[in-house]
């Protein structure tokens, strides 16, 4: 049984037998709490002298014979306290130094500056809430192995406190989305999880069963069509915060399981979900970093509204020097991007070729806030046709710290358009492409009773988080991110 602990840990149930011994609970009660370290410090003057009660987590302990100083972190940071024999009692100083650093307790006494200027609890009366029977990562070189802080998430927020920061922050960025949406007339709404169409995104989605029914469902891989049928069923402004699923590759941009805000607008184009883009993103960049000027990967990130416009096509010519306007045909278009070294299929639809010369040369460019306009219909089989040029659509893409952000359309509301484009998307499906379009009839039904103009928008939460927070992978700003299991 003992070759399963480490030496602490021996000793650390060791202690745990002492203070049962003692009559400790080693795992106690509630505590009430007055007061955080942080507001300790921060009100100093108001609370000098006073009394006050705080629960943390013990990170240093430095004892000088019949007295101790102490630091203690709960969620806010970390305030030094101060016990002595003589003020606490022989009994209780003789338990708290059976305490470890990673031990939770609750301590209540008066603030005071020591002699250094530091600010000081000076504790009457303490209570030990549970004893932790790991050691912590040592304190001079704290969790920096990167797998294990994401699979031990909890030991990451303990010792790293950059990283709590950022998930604090994360919160007030999808708190302040809801705000800004609820304040313009926005309605939150939930839909399934469980689909028995995939649909709304090209993207191979997560199989599952459901054994009353008898039936195969996947999970979502967007929340678009029933948010969609919404609007057809008169709700104008509809919204909806929630977790998608994608059965797809891990990078630093992208997880299997991630968050999405998207939003519907009855009586509205692409323009206006610039519009609200633009003014959403830099709102709450403003509220909660208290700037829209951000530090970003090394560079100065400038949020400030109005964010310039580039169509597709102006984009491709600028950074890969194809004038795709002067090339009307994938017969055409294939040979253009293999002389750029791209490997492309004989028979690629052009609309597919171009997006590939995108991705590929233009979007590494794309730093600063921009909205890239008008892609084409073949990647894009959601999204109205322009009337200038049925070839391309009504649809945009936000890019921030070159990443895109944010994905809108003027939506396409013809059923008989709509129609035909899952059957191309069917096509592609039969053709071995399992990220394409399945057919959904009820989908289609919903448009054949009608559907008002309108403005739909797609933002991806935790890359918005990336960009504001200033992390360079989506795994820093998702708690528990897609792992494989250790061995």
């Amino acid at each position: 049984m003992t070759e399963l602990y480490s030496e602490q840990e021996l000793v650390r149930r060791e202690k745990i037998m002492k203070l049962l011994s003692l009559g400790v609970n080693p795992y106690g009660e509630k505590y009430a709490v007055t007061h955080h370290a942080a507001e300790i410090i921060s009100r100093f003057d108001a609370l000098e002298g006073r009394l006050i009660a705080l629960s943390g987590r013990l990170m240093t302990i430095r004892s000088h014979g019949k007295a101790s100083f102490a630091n203690l972190q709960d969620e806010s940071g970390q305030v030094q306290i101060y016990l002595r024999q003589d003020e606490v009692g022989e009994e209780s100083y003789g338990i708290f130094e059976l305490l470890d650093i990673g031990d939770l307790l609750g301590v209540s006494g008066e603030v005071f500056r020591t002699r250094r200027g530091e600010v000081t609890v000076s504790v009457k009366k303490w209570s030990l809430l549970a004893k932790a029977l790991r050691p912590l990562p040592e304190k001079w070189h704290g969790l920096t192995n990167v797998d294990l802080r994401y699979r031990q998430r909890y030991l990451d927020l303990i010792v790293n406190p950059e990283v709590r920061k950022v998930f604090i922050l994360r919160s007030k960025i999808v708190q302040g989305i809801r705000d800004y949406l609820n304040n313009r007339g926005f309605l939150e709404v939930e839909t399934p999880v469980m689909h028995t169409l995939a649909g709304g995104a090209s993207a191979r989605p997560f199989a599952t069963y459901h054994n009353a029914l008898d039936m195969g469902l996947y999970l979502r891989i967007a929340t678009e069509l029933h948010l969609k049928r919404l609007i057809v069923g008169g709700l104008e402004k509809v919204y909806e915060m929630g977790r998608i699923f994608r059965n797809e590759g891990i990078s630093t941009k992208h997880n299997p399981e991630f968050t999405s805000v998207e939003i519907y607008q009855a009586n509205a184009d692409y323009e206006d979900m610039m519009v609200l883009t633009e003014e959403l993103v830099s709102s709450v960049a403003f509220s909660v970093c208290g700037s829209m000027q951000l530090d970003c990967q090394g560079q100065t990130l400038d949020l400030t509204p109005p964010w310039p416009r580039l169509t597709m096509l102006e984009a491709v010519k600028k950074f890969a020097g194809i004038d795709f306007r002067e090339i009307g045909t994938a017969a055409e278009a294939v040979p253009a991007a293999r002389q750029k070294g791209l490997t492309v299929k004989d028979g690629t639809p052009r609309g597919e070729v171009i997006n590939e010369i995108f991705e590929e040369f233009v979007e590494p460019h794309l730093f600063q806030p921009i909205f890239i306009l008008d892609y084409p219909v073949e990647v894009s089989p959601l999204a109205k046709r322009r009337g200038d040029d049925p070839a391309m659509t009504y649809r945009f893409e936000a890019f921030l710290g070159g990443s895109e952000v944010a994905n809108a359309f003027t939506e396409l509301t013809d059923p008989i358009d709509q129609r035909l484009r899952f059957e191309q998307q069917l096509s592609r499906r039969a053709a071995g492409d399992e990220e394409a379009h399945m057919m959904d009839e009820d989908f289609l039904q919903a448009l054949e009773y009608g559907m008002p103009p309108t403005g739909g928008l797609g933002i991806g939460v935790d890359r918005l988080v990336m960009m504001l927070t200033d992390s360079s992978s989506i795994r820093d700003v998702i708690l528990f991110p897609t792992m494989r299991p250790r061995e």
